[in-house]
């Protein structure tokens, strides 16, 4: 329930946030590296649904150092491999939102999204109500992908 009830946003990034606590299990945090971590969505369009963030607080890619590329896109190919094997996904949506006019939620903080698809996981009720449906609570989720990440 409390995933539907309105919560106040909270006082500052919420990357930054999360990155500076250490209870990775309510922040949702699966994997931290040296520049960067992986975060689950906390409103998700699928299972799975993660992204990889820098520590660094930036609002683009091109404001990042090389070495801080390269690990967010490791770490992106890591978690590929991580969610094939807890939900055997058909295909998936990789990509960065970069500044609001791009649909950026948080534009402040770069971040690219990776989103875990199987054909026909679309259905009326994103159509008609821009609701989506998520057939599991974000914890088992977090459970489950940090069981398989190595």
């Amino acid at each position: 329930m409390k995933y539907i009830q309105k919560q106040e946003p909270p006082d500052g990034c919420v990357f930054c946030l999360a990155a500076a606590q250490e209870n990775d299990a309510e922040n949702l945090v699966v994997k931290r590296d040296k520049h960067a971590f992986v975060i689950l969505n906390r409103y998700p369009y699928t299972s799975g649904h993660l992204m990889v963030v820098p520590f660094l607080h930036v609002s683009s890619i091109e404001n990042l150092d090389p070495e801080t590329r390269y690990e967010m896109i490791e770490l992106v190919n890591q978690a590929m491999v991580v969610l094939r094997g807890v939900y055997q996904p058909e295909a998936f949506n990789m990509g960065a939102n970069i500044g609001a006019a791009a649909g950026a939620g948080i534009a402040e903080h770069v971040h690219i999204h990776l989103v875990p698809r199987w054909n026909g996981d679309t259905n009326f009720m994103t159509a008609i109500s821009d609701t989506r449906v998520i057939p599991e609570e974000l914890s088992e989720t977090y459970r489950k992908i940090l069981e398989q990440w190595v």
